[in-house]
């Protein structure tokens, strides 16, 4: 199944108005990103690109919300047609802001994360399609890779706090892999997370398979005042 993108208007009257992205922006030309085109990009592409200028970018299980930039707060917005997935405590370390940077920076740097003493990369099926946002019959995962051996790890991404509850959909989407693709061949879980709590930690200490990860954001300056010569 794959997720909608979906433009959300905030209204004077405190409700909303809610249309397909694509939809949305040909009637809207002068929104358009510069050089993108509805029928040449992907919604993907499209989302990246509004997110640069401004847009705000909720995610849910089932669908993208973008919303305008000139919207005063997305706390309305949550209200009406229900809040995102992660569960975030506010603190004072970097995070990443939306869960689709999490995601793209892993899928970008998959090659160099190393379980169970193996390299992974993307899984590509037989149409070519990456396991980046996986569609499967119960839901999407958000990165499917394989190590060497074949072996699969189903990646649940949560840009804040991991709730126990996401024990629940990585085993979802690891019992249907098993099921279908990856039938006969090992099948890992991989939950990352800015915090993993005692709650997860419990939950996952019983499930085989399923392996934890807290994520840490770094930021480094370097003097560049030199000029080569």
């Amino acid at each position: 199944m794959r997720r909608r993108f979906n433009v959300v208007i905030p209204k004077d009257d405190g409700g909303v108005e809610v249309h397909p992205m694509k939809e949305w922006l040909r009637q809207h030309p002068e929104k358009i990103p510069s050089g993108m085109d509805t029928k040449e990009n992907t919604s993907h592409q499209l989302r990246n690109n509004l997110n640069r200028l401004g847009w705000k970018v909720q995610e849910t299980d089932t669908e993208v919300r973008l919303i305008p930039p000139d919207s005063e707060s997305v706390t309305e917005i949550v209200k009406v047609l229900g809040g995102a997935d992660d569960e975030v405590e506010e603190d004072e370390s970097p995070i990443f802001r939306l869960e689709y940077q999490l995601r793209d920076f892993l899928a970008e740097n998959i090659q160099t994360i190393t379980l169970n003493g193996k390299k992974l990369k993307l899984f590509i099926d037989s149409t070519g399609r990456d396991g980046i946002e996986y569609p499967t019959a119960v839901g999407m995962i958000d990165i499917l890779a394989v190590d060497e051996e074949e072996a699969f790890y189903v990646f649940e991404l949560k840009r804040g706090r991991g709730s126990d509850k996401v024990v629940g959909q990585v085993t979802r989407y690891m019992g249907w892999v098993s099921d279908t693709i990856g039938k006969g061949k090992e099948v890992n879980g991989v939950i990352v997370a800015k915090t993993i709590g005692d709650r997860l930690r419990y939950s996952a200490s019983v499930v085989p398979k399923v392996y934890l990860f807290e994520y840490q954001v770094e930021f480094h300056l370097k003097e560049a005042n030199a000029i080569n010569g």
